[in-house]
């Protein structure tokens, strides 16, 4: 039996008085207490949680509605700007930063009452696709502790499958949702690029960044989105929403779904999974067309020249002037720069520095950025082609199930994780991955369903109806 229940009735029964927003709130960080040795949580917002769960049950108790998520707890990833607690990114270079305003994502949850109760660990910076990149500690895969639990959002997936509150928040610049999502056997959702805003948000790739919920089911991420999503005149990048995107009707009959081809890359107990539920999808009325993917065998290389071109610039910010580590024993501001960036960066940021740093130099930068923009568009021009001829894609959400920790040590292989997930980044689609099954050691395996630009709507409904069909 869950531990909670899903995000819409536990706000309604808040809102009806049967239910305390502060024992709420008291439950999930009990949890986050008795399940610490899976390392999800870099730090909790105890006293100001409460205190806005007691101005919630006070609310209720003079007959005002505290919102659609009055009293629901929940979790951040570790680059959204909050309150309560520092904003680190799990960098050491950030560690100590206490945040002057709150991301538009938290402010607009607050005001319908929902209650940020943590912190989660990622990849600093969000910079991988295991969370070994923290600069704290690696997260455990809650399905097994000597496997990582994906990232690099794998604080945020883990904490999910560990029920330590009924939702969290992540960001998807490559895949970052949605593979840990798969590792850890819950939801993970990555809207339309700008149907969330990112405004408050600690960037990555800005071109690709994409926030997002994590959560038991699709009508819990369903909530969650309609909450969060729609145009902010602080994020000029923002765009409007459809409507509401809690109606999930529709179901499989009908549609047609482009199924990825698998190449060598699938491991075997991946392929066995997928290809049972998308039989599955069929025989609950889906039309299956198997469709091959040629943007595939590019989309890695092009994500990581713009991801690390966007990386290097992003960081330039991180100077030992502007944020709390600043080496102390400096003897001229040139020193200060080169040892706070040295000191205070850790190993993957630094490499992607280098690498962004590169493909933007003179002499290199036509050959390789300016080359990689015009394949971004070939790949976005190619997805659009696809969905002339369906109308959503499915496949695996990654090659394998959660590896051991420790086990991938070459940074390029590490990268190599992100090839089924880069695609929707770059062309700027929603994507969910959703629980297909396990293999026989037990670990997850997520089906990953992608469908146009601002589909969003559409793509929660299919989900759905598959939710339904997978379980």
């Amino acid at each position: 039996m869950s531990t909670w229940a899903g995000v819409a009735d536990i706000a309604s029964d808040v809102q009806a008085g049967k239910a305390s927003a502060t024992e709420l709130v008291k439950k999930s960080l009990t949890l986050i207490k008795e399940k610490s040795e899976f390392q999800a949580i870099i730090g909790t917002t105890e006293a100001r949680a409460l205190a806005r769960a007691s101005e919630i049950d006070s609310q209720v108790q003079s007959g005002k509605n505290p919102g659609r998520l009055a009293g629901v707890p929940f979790i951040a990833k570790d680059n959204f700007l909050t309150f309560g607690s520092e904003t680190t990114a799990a960098s050491n270079i950030l560690k100590g930063f206490e945040a002057p305003y709150q991301a538009t994502v938290i402010k607009r949850l607050e005001k319908e009452g929902a209650i940020c109760v943590a912190k989660a660990n990622l990849d600093a910076f969000a910079h991988g696709s295991s969370t070994e990149n923290s600069d704290y500690f690696t997260t455990k895969n809650p399905h097994d502790k000597t496997k990582v639990p994906g990232g690099s959002s794998g604080g945020s997936a883990a904490a999910i499958a560990l029920e330590l509150a009924p939702f969290a928040l992540g960001t998807d610049t490559g895949g970052s949702i949605r593979l840990p999502a798969s590792f850890c056997g819950i939801v993970g959702y990555k809207p339309t690029y700008g149907l969330v805003s990112r405004s408050g948000i600690v960037a990555m790739a800005s071109s690709c960044d994409a926030p997002g919920p994590l959560a038991a089911s699709v009508s819990d991420a369903a909530l969650v989105l309609d909450v969060i999503a729609g145009r902010d005149e602080l994020d000029s990048t923002s765009i409007d929403r459809q409507g509401q995107y809690t109606e999930l009707t529709g179901g499989l009959k009908g549609k047609t779904i482009g199924v990825i081809e698998m190449d060598e890359h699938i491991s075997g107990d991946v392929r066995q999974v997928i290809d049972a539920s998308i039989e599955k999808l069929a025989k609950a009325g889906a039309v299956v067309k198997p469709i091959k993917l040629p943007v595939n065998d590019y989309a890695l290389a092009t994500y990581y020249i713009i991801q690390t071109a966007e990386v290097s610039s992003n960081l330039s910010r991180y100077d030992g002037q502007r944020y709390p580590y600043s080496y102390p024993d400096a003897k001229d501001l040139d020193e200060v720069y080169k040892k706070s960036r040295s000191i205070g960066f850790g190993a993957e940021a630094k490499r992607r520095i280098i690498l962004g740093t590169f493909v933007l130099s003179s002499g290199y930068y036509e050959a390789y950025y300016q080359k990689a923009q015009l394949v971004r568009s070939k790949i976005i021009n190619d997805y659009e082609k696809v969905f002339n001829e369906v109308d959503f894609v499915a496949g695996p959400t990654a090659a394998t199930t959660a590896f051991p920790i420790g086990e991938v040590q070459d940074p390029l292989q590490m990268y190599l994780t992100d090839v089924l997930t880069v695609g929707a980044n770059l062309a700027g689609l929603p994507a969910i991955s959703l629980p297909a099954g396990k293999n026989d050691a037990g670990l997850p395996v997520g089906l990953q369903l992608l469908a146009p630009q601002r589909k969003d709507r559409e793509l929660l409904a299919l989900a759905s109806a598959a939710e339904e069909v997978l379980a």
